[in-house]
């Protein structure tokens, strides 16, 4: 994908700066629309595409909540699916006017899976949402610091390029299982083989077709240069998925979570009941999960949304020509701070942390280069507290394609790894291929910078890596090692 400069890649010493366009109004003067080579269009068009890459998080996110926390208490469907709609509507709004960057944040997945399957047994969901709170105010306060910053601003440009690469890969991965073109095999198989094409090595299953067939769509009007060409394959997907499905009345069950049909009644009345019922403390005292446990759960919680979100802005940036020389952002402080308040925000709505999505670069993709692009995905956002049903009309066959197909485009950051040179690529190879392979964007961080160290240090060059990078190589030993440190010092 052809890099699009922006103002952070003019010098600030260059005195003739009249190549920057003007703007053209006061829009285009606030998102620096004209600047980073971008369009109204572009950022509506982009927004829209994000939206519709990420709404089934609206479905999801209460699936995953649903489980009885520490009393057997349930949290409510409806109101779970209100305030994974307000968070996701409220943080990524502020994302874009604040940090104007084309980047949307709903319920982190790891964030959700985390409360539902090692905290709500022990705690009560106000006291897990408490949690939530706890780890993004941590967030913030790193943010403050301007810690995390120097942090991302300290990590060599190989890594970030491969950072990039390796979430593209990741992304691709994502799509592929969730298309059902790829799948793990069941522990039952006994073989050594972990994944496999479709089901028993075969393709099953209208909706695969109609994976491939927008994946298909999607590449081919790429490569005749068609504007919105993500936008209009998902449409395209959407509709022949529509069409499917009721001419051959296709099982629910087929498609999964979304499934093709138009909702009998597309309004539902929002219910924000769980809003601002919080425990911050709870969890520390003897009645939830006690000091220390609760202290290692927001421990891994700060440490998994620090990297994983870190890594996400640095990939999505450098795709979007945001990035200077250095692999810096323009304003990503700002970006940064907001994405630590979507922890606050999603505790506070009862929708568990927010945090910058992956399938911002679908919204990248289509021309995203502004905040403007995640005013539009918040906006739709917070029309879906209103029309909630019509979220689940886009099968995640058809999201997926749009995964795979921006996971290709980040793969042309590979062309900036000396690959010749192995003190380069071999952590960043550590960090492409962990981040698919171990299912975690934080994983693979942590592999490259403790390869990068080792390997300096391993030459007698141990003072070039610098002190926030040695800083970072022994949080990631303690990251990785956390098990057996639990285990010694008795936390379970």
């Amino acid at each position: 994908m052809t890099q699009i400069s922006t103002e952070s890649s003019v010098s600030s010493s260059d005195p003739d700066r009249s190549s920057t366009p003007k703007p053209k109004n006061a829009l285009d003067a606030f998102f620096k629309i004209s600047a980073r080579g971008s369009s109204v269009a572009g950022e509506v068009r982009g927004g829209l595409t994000t939206f519709m890459a990420m709404a089934y998080i609206l479905l999801l996110n209460p699936i995953i909540l649903s489980v009885p926390d520490v009393n057997g208490q349930h949290l409510s469907h409806a109101q779970v699916t209100t305030a994974t709609a307000l968070a996701a509507a409220v943080t990524t709004i502020l994302l874009g006017v604040v940090g104007n960057a084309p980047l949307a944040a709903a319920a982190g997945l790891g964030v959700s899976n985390t409360l539902a399957a090692v905290m709500a047994p022990h705690v009560t969901w106000p006291q897990a949402m408490g949690l939530c709170v706890i780890y993004g105010a941590a967030i913030v306060l790193l943010v403050v610091t301007g810690l995390r910053e120097k942090i991302m601003n300290g990590i060599p440009m190989a890594l970030k390029h491969a950072i990039t690469i390796g979430i593209g890969l990741f992304i691709a991965l994502i799509g592929l299982v969730n298309a059902g073109f790829v799948s793990r095999l069941p522990d039952a198989a006994h073989t050594d083989t972990p994944l496999q094409l479709g089901v028993n090595d075969n393709l099953q299953g209208w909706p695969v077709l109609i994976f491939a067939i927008t994946l298909l769509t999607i590449f081919i009007l790429q490569t005749r240069k068609v504007p919105g060409a993500i936008l209009i394959g998902i449409v395209v997907g959407t509709v022949l998925s529509l069409i499917l499905n009721a001419a051959l009345n296709i099982p629910d069950a087929t498609w999964g979570i979304s499934v093709p049909k138009w909702p009998g009644n597309p309004v539902a009345s929002p219910d924000f009941g769980l809003f601002g019922h919080i425990d911050l403390f709870g969890a520390f005292s003897s009645k939830g999960m006690g000091a220390l446990s609760a202290g290692f759960a927001v421990f891994a919680l700060v440490l998994a949304g620090f990297f994983d979100a870190m890594a996400t802005i640095i990939g999505i940036g450098t795709e979007a020509g945001l990035a200077d020389e250095q692999g810096r952002m323009p304003g990503v402080s700002k970006a940064l701070f907001i994405d630590g308040t979507g922890g606050i925000i999603g505790g506070v709505a009862g929708a568990s942390g927010q945090t910058v999505f992956i399938e911002s670069a679908t919204g990248v993709g289509e021309g995203a280069r502004t905040g403007l692009s995640s005013v539009v995905t918040g906006v739709v956002f917070a029309a879906m507290l209103f029309f909630t049903p019509l979220a689940g009309m886009v099968p995640g066959q058809v999201a997926a394609a749009a995964l795979v197909v921006i996971g290709s485009m980040m793969l042309a950051q590979a062309r900036h790894i000396e690959w010749a040179d192995r003190e380069v690529a071999i952590p960043a190879f550590l960090t492409i291929a962990l981040m698919p392979f171990t299912y975690s964007i934080t994983a693979g961080v942590g592999a490259g910078v403790i390869a990068y160290c080792a390997i300096k240090a391993g030459r007698g060059r141990w003072r070039e890596p610098g002190v926030l990078m040695w800083g970072l190589t022994a949080v990631f030993l303690v990251y990785f090692a956390l098990h057996p440190i639990k285990l010694w010092l008795g936390v379970h």
